[in-house]
Formats: structure tokens, sequence, C-alpha cells
């Protein structure tokens, strides 16, 4: 899992914009999911775990941080747990990462480098989690959310500030990087390459001890590698599905109702005037008649346009108050004098000269209270239905928040109560290849493994047709099995581990056999097994880009063969420990370059290469420009203390 979480986290412009903390707080507002992110109020509290320059990286941020990656990650991969992406590097990244932003906020500050108050309203704006019904930045939409993570806005907006220094030192670094035509050709040559060559296999099975291990060698071999036979966390859920037809309904519209609907919205109901039209703008009145000259000839309005390097734009239906407002009063009245499919007389706007085509006449009559009621009752019925079901979810909350029970409040909605097998943070039950969780539990999969027992929750599964209330009854945390309840899987691991280890050493000396001039047989001959026979491999390197692509597993012995010189000879092992490979590279034959497309688009991607190396060039110096410290008796404190969480 190591590579996949470097991919995960590593970033295009630099590791500190890759775990750009607006980014992360967007996306988890967003989703409504911001578990980990909470902490104490202010988020830059705590031991300092590094310095650059003037600027602290705290024990809480690197707490905060690590616990946001881990949910980044886990999005993909449900089952990843803090302890995981610790042991693989992954918090060495995120500390990393957070080093470069207060390297970046110092070298800012220092060389005058500033990001204003209103720059940081700007982006604070585009958090979708911050936006209220309207898509909107909302006030108290942002102060609830901040007060519910128990984040600061003082926090939040350093760490969008320290973000923007970052994204402009970096975009300035790596922007407009081009690598020289010559060594795009190349390179372009290299990615249609074809390369062969042969690969020996040792399967471990064969170089596997007979016997079995002795009661001290499998404890031994159990307790060094007890994080192989980790079972992952099972949680078992209860809930209660209830179904909008459930609900008591609500009173149908009255009368009174459906005319006070129609009072206040008289203008929706008044007589339309409507016009779509074609516009094409210039900038004079002399061309605007040159163009109406030519439609009367016959011409298109669009193939005028065209004709001049213009463009018409076809436009939604307006009436005569919003043309004269969006444009001008005489624009408006002309295009309402002239007839469906012709031209307007040519008006000026502060824009320039309107050439305007009538394409549709759209009259609507005025509607009456008795033409509309039948409308506004479908309308007031339905938004009754979706209050009524909208109060329902909220009276559970309540209840839920006064302390009853998940059974009572089931038990008062007609509800029956249902309780899963044990899940896996995937969804899938465990120890039952092929089962998984119910489907209208899906959405709630996320919440029910961050939960505490017994803590019910109301969620609302299809929206306005069904909600669940739910609680996990049962939580069984992730731990390696007894050893006793999995003798045979260990005793299966040991023998594997043991082939494995003897293979390599045979793979080691046939490698030595061949670099001295043996040929394959003697080289095989000598290791006294039989092994399989030999490969002949060959493969193109865009059929090989093709297969990663498609998500095929490509062999490792063939993907090495990419990363070899020719007539060299390479050991490697196969996955699980199943085996060694001994992998030897016969030719290299280079694609011929004809293209000049093949050399640009090789020239666009070695550019952004190039301006990541800038990027990272740039973090590494600005970080011995400022001056960094890291202080390891605090790190190793917030590691002890995410990993302890993990286990507990």
């Amino acid at each position: 899992m190591l590579n996949f979480f470097r991919t995960f986290l590593k970033s295009k412009v630099g590791a500190f914009v890759g775990l750009a903390v607006l980014a992360l707080i967007a996306i988890a507002f967003a989703s409504g999911d911001m578990i980990g992110l909470g902490g104490p109020a202010g988020g830059g509290t705590g031991a300092s775990v590094a310095t650059a320059g003037d600027e602290k990286v705290t024990a809480d941020e690197l707490d905060q941080s690590a616990k946001r990656a881990l949910e980044r990650v886990k999005q993909q991969s449900p089952t990843a747990t803090m302890k995981q992406l610790i042991a693989e590097g992954g918090l060495e990244q995120v500390l990393d990462s957070l080093i470069d932003g207060a390297a970046f906020a110092a070298f800012g500050d220092e060389h005058g480098i500033t990001v204003s108050d209103r720059l940081v309203d700007s982006e604070l704006t585009q958090i979708p989690g911050f936006q209220g019904v309207d898509g909107k930045f909302d006030q108290t939409v942002f102060r609830q959310a901040l007060a519910q993570q128990r984040i600061s806005e003082a926090s939040l907006r350093s760490d969008i500030r320290k973000n923007l220094i970052a994204q402009e030192l970096v975009v300035s670094a790596q922007f407009g990087t081009v690598m020289p035509q010559f060594v795009a050709k190349r390179y372009a040559a290299l990615l249609g390459e074809t390369r062969s060559g042969s690969v020996i296999a040792l399967p471990s099975p064969l170089f596997a001890p007979d016997k079995a291990p002795t009661d001290a060698e499998l404890a031994a071999y159990y307790k060094e590698h007890a994080a192989q036979f980790v079972r992952p966390e099972r949680r078992t859920i209860r809930y209660a599905l209830v179904k909008a037809e459930a609900i008591p309904a609500a009173a149908a519209p009255t009368d009174a109702e459906i005319a006070a609907r129609f009072e206040a919205n008289t203008a929706n109901y008044a007589a339309k005037d409507n016009r779509r039209i074609t516009q094409l703008i210039v900038p004079t009145e002399a061309a605007a008649q040159a163009i109406v000259a030519e439609v009367q000839k016959g011409k298109s309005l669009e193939a005028a346009a065209q004709q001049k390097g213009l463009s018409a734009a076809k436009l939604e239906s307006f009436s005569r108050e919003e043309l004269a407002s969006q444009f001008s009063q005489g624009v408006a009245q002309a295009v309402f004098a002239a007839p469906v499919g012709k031209l307007a007389t040519p008006q000026k706007s502060v824009l320039g000269w309107h050439v305007i085509r009538v394409d549709e006449e759209q009259k609507t009559p005025a509607r009456t209270l008795a033409d509309a009621k039948s409308e506004i009752r479908e309308q007031l019925a339905a938004e009754k239905a979706r209050k009524a079901f909208s109060d329902a979810i909220g009276r559970v909350d309540e209840q839920f928040s006064s302390g009853a029970n998940l059974t009572e409040v089931a038990r008062s909605l007609g509800a029956g109560v249902a309780r899963t097998q044990p899940v896996t943070a995937d969804g899938r039950v465990y120890m039952k290849p092929g089962e998984a969780l119910p489907a209208e539990l899906r959405p709630i999969l996320a919440t029910a493994f961050s939960m505490e027992q017994e803590q019910p929750q109301v969620a609302e599964v299809e929206k306005g047709k069904s909600f669940v209330l739910y609680d996990v009854t049962d939580v069984q945390a992730s731990a390696p099995a007894p050893l006793a309840q999995i003798t045979d899987d260990v005793t299966f691991a040991w023998k594997v581990d043991a082939g494995s280890r003897a293979a390599k050493v045979a793979a080691v000396k046939i490698q030595a056999a061949l670099r001295k001039g043996q040929s394959i047989d003697q080289a095989i001959a000598a290791t006294g097994k039989n092994l399989p026979p030999v490969e002949q491999v060959s493969m193109s390197r865009p059929t090989l880009a093709a297969a990663l692509r498609a998500g095929q597993q490509v062999p490792p012995p063939v993907s090495l063969m990419f990363h070899m010189a020719k007539g060299t000879i390479k050991v490697q092992s196969a996955a699980g420990g199943r085996g060694w490979f001994v992998v030897m590279l016969k030719d290299i034959v280079p694609a011929k370059v004809e293209s000049d497309a093949m050399i640009r688009s090789a020239q666009t991607e070695l550019g952004q290469q190039l301006g990541q190396a800038y990027a990272s060039a740039l973090a590494g110096a600005v970080r011995k420009d400022v001056g960094v410290k890291r202080h390891d008796a605090a790190i190793r404190a917030v590691r002890d203390q995410l990993a302890g969480s993990a286990t507990n």
C-alpha cells in the first residue's frame, strides 16, 4: 500500500500544494464529512514539531492533517488505517507538506509576498460547504460549520493564506516550462520502443521445506508477522427504514391558501410578450448596415457574421423591459417592432451596434385564479408533503437528542428494527464472500464507521421518499487473529516465507552464473529444481501503457524490463512472497519518430515534469533560505498518539 499512499498524497506542484489545506477543507465541507478535522479551536496550538523561519508547525496541525490525509485515502480504500499510514511513511509526507507550507509563508513574509484579507474572503466564498441554498456564501452556515468542527476562523484564514502564497510562488516557478525539441524527440522514440528478453521463474513452493514448523518456530513467525494476519474492523448496524408513506399525510391545500399563493405571485400569471432572438454586435453603424445589406440579399445572419470573423449568438427569450434594461430602450423598441424571421433596425447600446433577427414571438395570455388553481394546488400539496417528511426527520433527531433510543423511536413510527451481519468499512459482510450491506444502507456506511456505539442517528436515504434510523451495536476492532484460530494459515505463510528466502538465494546464484557466461540451462540445472520453462517476453511501451491505463495487471518482470539497461540481468521478487524472477533484457528497439505531433506531445509532457522539478527545487531552496528545524521528540509524540488511538 506504500505506493498508494505516496501516489495519493503526491502533488503535481510540490508537496505542500498537494495537501493544500484549502482543498482539503473544501472537499470535507462540501461532502459534509469532516471527521478528523476537529481539534482545539485555533488549530495552531500545541507543541511545535517543526519551525521554518518564524513560522511554526504545531503538533495539533500535524495530528489533524494526518487525519485529513487518512480520510482522503479512505475514500478510495475504506479499510486503510492510521497505523498503515504511519508505517508506510504517510505521516512523514504530511509533515513535509506542512513544513513546505510554513517555509513558503515565512519566505513570502520576508520578501513582501502577501495575501490580502479580501482575497482570502474570495476563496472562502468558493467553498461549497459555506454556501446557502441559493448557492451564495452564507455567513450563518459558515459560522455553524466552523463551530461544529471546532475550527477557528483565524486558523482557517491562516491556512488559506499559506496555501495561496505557496501557489503564487510554485505556479510561477513552473509556468511555461518547455523541453528542448531534440530531447523530446529522443523521449518520443523511447515512448514507442519495444523491449524483449527472457524470464526465469522460481516459485516459492518449490523451495519450501517439507517438514512442518515447530511450535516455537510458528509462534516466533506469527509474532514477527502479526500485521500480516490482521482482521479488519467489523461493525454491526441496527436500523429501521421509514418510507414517506408511513408519515401522516399533510392537510390538503385550502382555497384560501391557493388564493394567497396566487396573489403573492401575480407576476407569474400575468400576460407575457417575449421575443427569442439571434444577435450580432459590431463596433460601428456602417458595419451594422453592411451586415443588414448582405442579409437582405439572401445571406443568413450567421453566414454574414462568419465571413467577417464574427459569431452571431442565439439568445433566450426577452421581454421588452428586459431588453431595455440589458441593452437599451432603442434596442427593445426595434426588436418588438420587427416581424418574426426579419432583422430589426440596427440600434446602439454601450456594447456597440446591435444587428438582431427575431426568431420567435412568445405570447402568453394572462391567467386567472381559476385557470391556475389546479397547478397551485399541486404545488402546495407537494410542498406540504416535503415539509411533513422533513419535519418527521427533525422530530426523530430531537428525540435522539433528548435521549430516546432507536427501538422506542422506531416503534412510534411503526417501523421494524433490523440488524446487519458484521460488516467491514467497504460494506462487505465479514467472512462471507459475495455478501454485502443492503443497498439502502450504503449512504450511511462511512458515518457508521466513525460514530460511537448506541448513539442513534437519522439520515435521509432517498430524497423525499425514505429515511433510516440507525446506530452501531457491536464494534470489533481491527487486530491480528489469535494464532490458535489460524494455525493452518500461519503454517502455510511460514512455508511460503521459507520457500521465498530459499528461492531468492537460488535466483541470485543463477544471476551470478549467467553473468559469468554460463548458459541458462546450466544455471537452472545447478538449482536441482524442476523449474518452469523459461519465458520469452516481448512488449512495446505503448502496449504497456495501454494495459496500465485499462487497469490490467502487468507481470512484475515485464515492468522491470522497462527499467533495465540492455544486456543486464536483474533479480526481482513476486508479489506476496510467491517466488522470484531472474530477468534478462536482450534487446531494445527504439521507435521511428516521424510525426511532429508526437514530438510536440512529448515536449508538453516533459515540460510539465520539468515544471514539477522546478517546483520541488524551489521548495528545497525556500527551506534552505528560511531555515528549517524538526523537533524529533515532538514528532514521535504525535506519531505514538496517532498509532495508539488507531490501536485502541
